[in-house]
């Protein structure tokens, strides 16, 4: 197969209707030579922020002189980007090959993989072919029956907080989430957590008990922000004094707080990773479509907030980095909270230009209009996506106020277009 048609492949695969379970990645990998057990892991999990503190931490790792590959979900502008090393994304010609090497395996079991589990045992075959020294490895949706759980004995397992997303397959309470984020615990091996929610951190904390594993927990009380502009931040945390990110959003710093917590734990575990590689990793670290500015005249900001914890921190910063209230394009898949995330758009929206984002689970723009207009912002809603930012830029140019995206990652290649 060449690269079009392994994707067309990939994708082609239906998931919708298998149980959920490590057995298909299991006999999948077990086919392949287990190609996971040569490998050294950083597993993290949770609902918020995995792939901001995964993108700072492997680029700290590149940094500190180790072959490391990441492992990432969803992609943003090309599928390639689910799968890189020192952070270049696969080629195209060894996608291609990998995936025909893993096709006729897969295809002559009883039970075949899902898209995901495919598409990891192939991230897997990708990283022990080139060898890599560690792999910091994204869950999926959950953990405890996440594809990516099929690895034992990691490095250290890590989960970034506990929020309310997915409850129709993890639960519908922050305890039962957090049991499903927990599964990625494994015995005796260190887990770090790097959320606020005691509820949760019970959970964990319970789970690293029977596993024999030790638990540690962000102290964001050693955290201090000393300046955070569009040019990004400077802060301090604990002995790391003044250091820089350019990742925005104030979130942001607490995510890097957690990578500094886990950078302390992975050298008592033996890894060499120098103070400069800490600095010059967190400063060149980048993540597409997290309170990214895309364009500067107008001002032009995407974020790819979709549930109420991230709704939550996107509304801080844009209350922290601008004055007044700021125009919005803003779209959401009709299975999230968007009662909930119109009511927090309304502090924040002078004016809201709605589109359908371009996936089955969408809410249509006149629907959602509706309960933006019910919480009291001025409402536009368009039939496209490129007619709503058309008419949201020319506005926010001509009146000389920012425009936010949000409310869901479909629409940023739509928009970047």
């Amino acid at each position: 197969m060449n690269y079009e048609e392994s994707l067309e492949y990939i994708h082609g695969i239906s998931w919708c209707f298998c149980k959920p379970g490590l057995e298909r990645i299991g006999e999948l990998c077990e086919k392949l030579g287990h190609p996971e057990q040569g490998l050294k892991f950083i597993h993290v999990a949770g609902t918020n922020g995995k792939g901001s503190f995964c993108s700072m931490l492997s680029s700290i790792l590149f940094k500190a002189g180790y072959k490391t590959g990441l492992y990432t979900s969803p992609y943003i502008r090309v599928f390639n980007e689910r799968m890189c090393i020192n952070g270049e994304p696969i080629s195209n010609n060894e996608l291609a090959e990998i995936t025909t090497y893993v096709r006729p395996i897969a295809e002559k079991m009883a039970d075949k993989p899902t898209e995901f589990e495919l598409i990891t045992a192939v991230a897997f075959e990708y990283f022990k072919r080139h060898e890599c020294d560690v792999v910091v490895l994204e869950a999926g949706m959950g953990g405890r029956l996440d594809s990516t759980n099929i690895i034992r004995n990691p490095l250290l397992s890590v989960i970034t907080g506990i929020a309310l997303d997915h409850t129709a397959f993890l639960g519908d309470t922050v305890e039962k989430i957090a049991a499903e984020k927990a599964g990625i615990i494994k015995d005796t091996r260190p887990v770090l957590f790097g959320g606020d929610d005691e509820a949760a951190y019970a959970v964990i904390c319970a789970t690293s008990q029977k596993e024999g594993s030790k638990c540690y927990r962000v102290d964001y009380s050693k955290l201090k922000i000393k300046e955070a502009t569009l040019n990004g931040t400077r802060f301090d945390f604990g002995a790391w004094r003044d250091m820089k990110i350019e990742l925005l959003g104030l979130y942001q710093p607490k995510n890097a707080a957690s990578v500094l917590t886990a950078v302390d734990i992975l050298r008592d575990g033996g890894f060499d990773i120098p103070d400069d590689a800490v600095c010059d990793g967190l400063l060149s670290a980048r993540w597409q479509a997290r309170f990214e500015i895309i364009q500067k005249e107008p001002l032009v900001i995407f974020d790819g907030a979709h549930n109420p914890e991230g709704i939550d921190s996107a509304v801080r910063s844009i209350k922290h980095y601008f004055n007044n209230k700021v125009y919005v394009l803003t779209g959401v898949l009709k299975d999230k909270d968007y009662e909930y995330i119109a009511s927090r758009l309304s502090e924040i929206a002078s004016v809201a230009f709605v589109m359908t984002p371009d996936n089955p689970r969408a809410l249509a723009a006149e629907e959602y209009a509706a309960v933006l207009t019910k919480n009291g912002v001025e409402t536009l809603a368009c039939e496209t996506v490129e007619q709503a930012f058309g008419l949201a830029k020319q506005k926010a140019k001509a009146d000389g106020v920012p425009l936010v995206c949000l409310g869901s990652l479909y629409t940023y290649c739509q928009i970047l277009k």
